[in-house]
Formats: structure tokens, sequence, C-alpha cells
């Protein structure tokens, strides 16, 4: 609940538009000089990121001996470097871009709405470095191996058929799942907001579950091969968040309801 402590705090944090602007300034100005810093130092370990990036691949092959990939054109592996750095400033440079926004839009909150805004920071990029490392550790090592197994090789009237994959479309590859599944990661941060602002409640998350399980698991059949070890391996966490979910949204329910009761 809102009390007389919390209004004079607002209304002491008001500051004319063109504060507003200046500040607001200031806050990208330092998340774009973490960005930079963070990109020119990942460029400069470009090529060891890249080469983490790609374990799955040489754990599908056997040894780093055997992994073999190949770019087609004279700056594409230039290119893939930047892109490493691009992906990599990113994710390093979060937490500095995180807390700016936080900082520009806490003083317009009310205290106990801090307290409750800081949990989701927390769990947002915690959630997603789960989902990243999920990809990491399961999907692309899945998706490679079935990749490796394909290869035909020549024997009779059979021309051989080898799996070279290109460098940069390997790392599209990676990034793309990576983003994916990190952003599925914050299904319980999303649903929970939704239950604080009163959109969804328990009630309807439980009563969609079996929707919830039939879209899951056609989702895991598009993003991995076809093959009902691979989709359960990606569909079984995501329908644990699912009831992750639900259990965050009741614990919010009960909190608001306490809250209502005035019972601290």
């Amino acid at each position: 609940m809102r009390t007389d402590a919390d209004e004079a705090e607002i209304e002491a944090s008001r500051a004319p538009l063109l504060e507003h602007l200046i500040e607001l300034r200031g806050r990208l100005i330092k998340a774009l000089i973490a960005f930079v810093v963070m990109f020119f130092a990942c460029f400069l370990g470009a090529k060891y990121i890249y080469n983490i990036l790609v374990q799955p691949y040489v754990w599908a092959v056997g040894s780093p001996e055997k992994a073999h990939m190949v770019y087609t054109h004279a700056l594409e592996f230039l290119f893939t470097q930047i892109q490493v750095a691009v992906f990599g400033a990113g994710f390093l440079a979060f937490p500095v871009i995180a807390t700016q926004i936080y900082k520009f839009v806490a003083p317009g909150l009310y205290r106990n709405e801090r307290q409750a805004f800081l949990p989701y920071l927390v769990a947002t990029p915690v959630l997603f470095v789960l989902g990243a490392l999920l990809v990491y550790f399961v999907a692309m090592p899945l998706l490679m191996q079935f990749s490796v197994n394909m290869q035909q090789f020549g024997a009779g009237d059979h021309p051989e058929i080898q799996f070279l994959p290109k460098v940069n479309e390997y790392l599209s590859l990676i990034m793309t799942l990576i983003f994916a599944f990190g952003i599925c990661f914050q299904l319980p941060v999303v649903l929970t907001l939704l239950a604080r602002a009163g959109i969804i409640d328990s009630t309807f998350l439980k009563s969609k579950r079996r929707y919830a399980i039939v879209v899951v698991f056609v989702v895991a059949a598009v993003l991995t091969p076809p093959d009902v070890i691979s989709q359960i391996a990606l569909a079984a966490p995501t329908l644990i968040l699912y009831e992750i979910s639900i259990l965050a949204v009741v614990m919010a329910e009960r909190k608001r309801d306490r809250a209502d009761a005035g019972i601290a």
C-alpha cells in the first residue's frame, strides 16, 4: 500500500522534463561506453570466444582435428569475428545497461515497487544464462550430432557427401538458438509480472496447461532435429518453466492478497 511517505518521496524526486532528458542522455552514454569497451575487448579475443562456441561441434565429431569448418569469401571470417564481438559485448555489458535503466526508472517508483522490481532485474539475466547453457550443452550438441550422422560416405555408386559447416552460418545458428531460448526462459518473469498487473491469474494458467503442452512440443519439433530424444530434451525444460511460472504467479497472488488485507 502506498503511504504518505511514499507520495512525498515521489514528489521530491520530480524534476523538469529537461533534467530528465539530460539524465537519460547520461545513462545512455554510460551504457554505450560499457558496450563499446566490451566490444573491443571481445574483438581482441574473438577467435577464443568463437572456439568456445564451436565446442558443441567438436564434441559431435570427437576431436578438434576432425572439426573442419570453412569460409567461402575473403572477409567472411573477419565479419564473423565482428559478430562474435557484438554478441559478447551485448552479453557482458547487459548488467551495466540494465543498471542504468533501473537507475533512470527507479526515482519514479514507490519504495515497495522498487523492492518488487529488483528480483526481476536479477532473475532476467540468470534465466537468460540458463537458457544459453541449455543450448550450449544440450541443443547444439544434439543438432551437430544429428548433422554429422547425416553424412554420406562414398561407396559404389554413391557419392561422398560431407558436412562442412560455414563459420558464419554456425555462429548465426547458435546465436539464434541462444537468444530464442534465453527469451523463452523469461517465461516465469513475464507471467509473474502479468499476474502482478492483474492481467492473468494462476487459474487461467492451470486451465491452459494442456494447450501449453501442445504448443511447447510443436515449437520443440520445429527447433530440433526430427528425433524424439532431442525434442523431449528441449520441451521438458520449457514445460518445467511453465509449471514454475504457475507457482510464481500463485506466490504473487498470495502476496498481493496479504497486502490487500493489510497483513505484513
